[in-house]
């Protein structure tokens, strides 16, 4: 068994991952791969030759270097239906935090509860991505990786939209009493979300890529929390909209990584 290592500048998330995954998955003589996302580096467990391999990855443009082949077996893998469980968890809290924060969001006008509703939406969808495609065929998860990303870029598209017009015309002030409120138990729940990956102590690189995630989400938590009391001591719209902007501009970047995917 060869061992070919890669450096991957690009790889920074789960999207990237799962891109890689579906890319190769049609290789027979690929055993295992395993993903240090952290450190960007991929190393491929394989038989035969390593040259398609290596330009099938090239083709994803993710600034992919090859460092070097060498003998090695292939490791053990983690007991994979405790991480599906930590996922599903994970998922669920996502989700759930879409459905209220977007509801919240219009009921108190609020863009940056909107925004962080699409956020926890785009992290959902990957996690998804992640659990469901597991002995799918090549073509239905590309099927579904297309479908995600451009709903996830329609809202986001929508979202802009919705910012520049309040941005452009009279709007009221959001209530920051839901921005501060529904915010913190967001903050909670990646709190809780990232807590549970952690305790499983997995050297996976979707796991490992899952607490990135999260860790990412708490600090978009945070700015929807500051906007909140910002909006309370300017009186002012715009915290709100600021925030709102700049989450989704991440929300769209996912949408395009995600898109990336179903190539």
């Amino acid at each position: 068994m060869n061992k070919s290592t890669f450096i991957i500048n690009q790889m920074d998330c789960p999207s990237e991952e799962q891109m890689i995954r579906m890319k190769l998955e049609s290789y027979e003589q690929i055993k295992y791969l395993d993903f240090d996302i952290p450190n960007r580096k991929l190393e491929v467990y394989h038989q035969e030759g390593i040259e398609d391999i290596h330009s099938s990855i090239s083709e994803l443009k993710l600034g992919d270097k090859f460092i070097r082949s060498e003998k090695a077996e292939v490791p053990v893998g983690e007991d994979e239906t405790k991480q599906k469980n930590i996922l599903w968890w994970v998922l669920g809290i996502n989700f759930g935090f879409f459905l209220i924060e977007m509801t919240t969001g219009w009921i108190s006008s609020s863009m940056g509860l909107i925004a962080d509703s699409l956020d926890m939406l785009a992290d959902s969808i990957v996690y998804a991505l992640s659990l469901f495609a597991v002995g799918g065929a090549v073509s239905r998860k590309k099927k579904v990786a297309k479908f995600s990303g451009y709903f996830q870029m329609f809202l986001a598209t929508l979202g802009f939209v919705e910012v520049l017009r309040r941005f452009l015309m009279s709007s009221e002030t959001p209530l920051f009493q839901w921005m501060i409120i529904i915010s913190s138990l967001a903050l909670a729940g990646n709190l809780i979300s990232l807590w549970l990956i952690n305790k499983a102590k997995s050297k996976e690189a979707h796991m490992q890529a899952s607490a990135i995630f999260t860790s990412n989400d708490i600090i978009v938590n945070g700015g929807v929390i500051l906007a909140g009391i910002l909006v309370y001591f300017l009186k002012s719209k715009w915290p709100d909209l600021i925030i709102g902007g700049i989450v989704f501009t991440f929300v769209m970047r996912g949408a395009i990584k995600i898109l990336k995917i179903s190539k």
